[in-house]
């Protein structure tokens, strides 16, 4: 694990890349996951982002926040476009080789709606191929940019501005439908753990073809949550086992020190307690609980079947 004297003994990783001046909200999820993924991959990437918050919070050129190459994309082409720098640069390396383009990394970063809705084709797509890119989900849960309507990402029981009284199905699991494409690499993160997401950048960077990351990002506005609450959240959706962290290496899982003892049940903390600090959540019935608290366990008895297998 990395700890933070070895972060701040990385000279990348002391600087910012992702600027402040920028509209973020304040408390906005996405401006944390952003930061530390750029301090573990540095100057020498080019990022994606398909239609999302990312869009618009960057600012207007030539005051925009990313002190690095950006490209703003359609909603659902995010991973090809990022398949298609990421050979342009390969092409460059063999043409000249020795320059800058041997060591830039292509990354993805897009909301759950530019990725487990709208561009879950080009990035099936990729995954297929196995292009070599760094593809990010910062996870918010809905359609925040646009009026907090649903993605398939919103958790079963959120109220948003089109599932008025909670949404009924329960959310996509994006990380297991990547795995199943047996790409080499794919980890989950929350923005509560910051060196947990610079240590699963660092090691993405240095593996060739596909990586999948995918991050809780919580929203303020779109959650209805006091701003200064946004790490908590996302440490309690950890504690509670709603967040699981973990990566798939080489098909292999591995749980972050932080949910390893959550396979036992007794040692979740009580999902109310997440629940309760979202007012999305202020009219979820009993039977909706009960369904959601039995989806978590359901996903987390998926996890234990795999580390169970694993261990034959």
């Amino acid at each position: 694990m990395v700890t933070i004297k070895q972060a701040l003994d990385d000279e990348i990783a002391c600087k910012e890349w992702f600027l402040p001046g920028n509209s973020c909200c304040a408390g906005c999820g996405l401006e944390i996951a952003l930061r530390w993924a750029m301090k573990a991959l540095g100057p020498n990437t080019a990022l994606v982002t398909p239609a999302s918050c990312l869009n618009v919070v960057i600012g207007l050129w030539p005051k925009t926040a990313p002190n690095f190459p950006f490209t703003n994309m359609a909603f659902a082409a995010g991973a090809s476009a990022a398949t298609g720098i990421s050979e342009a640069y390969k092409a460059k390396a063999y043409r000249f080789p020795g320059k800058v383009w041997e060591k830039m990394t292509t990354l993805v970063f897009a909301g759950d709606g530019g990725t487990t809705d709208i561009g879950i084709q080009a990035l099936s797509g990729a995954a297929e191929r196995n292009s070599n890119i760094i593809y990010t989900c910062y996870d918010n849960e809905a359609y925040m940019n646009t009026g907090i309507q649903r993605s398939s990402s919103t958790p079963h029981g959120a109220k948003t501005t089109t599932t008025v009284f909670g949404k009924e199905r329960f959310k996509k699991n994006l990380p297991a439908i990547l795995a199943a494409h047996e790409i080499p690499y794919v980890a989950t993160c929350s923005i509560s753990e910051p060196l947990d997401i610079y240590e699963k950048y660092k090691k993405a960077k240095d593996i060739e073809g596909c990586k999948y990351i995918h991050i809780l990002a919580p929203c303020p506005p779109g959650w209805n949550y006091p701003s200064e609450d946004t790490v908590e959240l996302a440490r309690l959706a950890v504690k509670t086992g709603v967040w699981p962290l973990y990566e798939i290496e080489n098909g292999i899982l591995t749980l972050h020190k932080k949910s390893k003892s959550l396979v036992d049940p007794s040692k979740r903390a009580p999902l109310v307690d997440y629940l309760s600090r979202q007012k999305r959540f202020s009219n979820i019935s009993e039977q909706a609980l009960i369904k959601l608290q039995e989806r978590i366990a359901h996903d987390w008895d998926n996890i234990k079947a795999k580390l169970r297998a694993q261990e034959k």
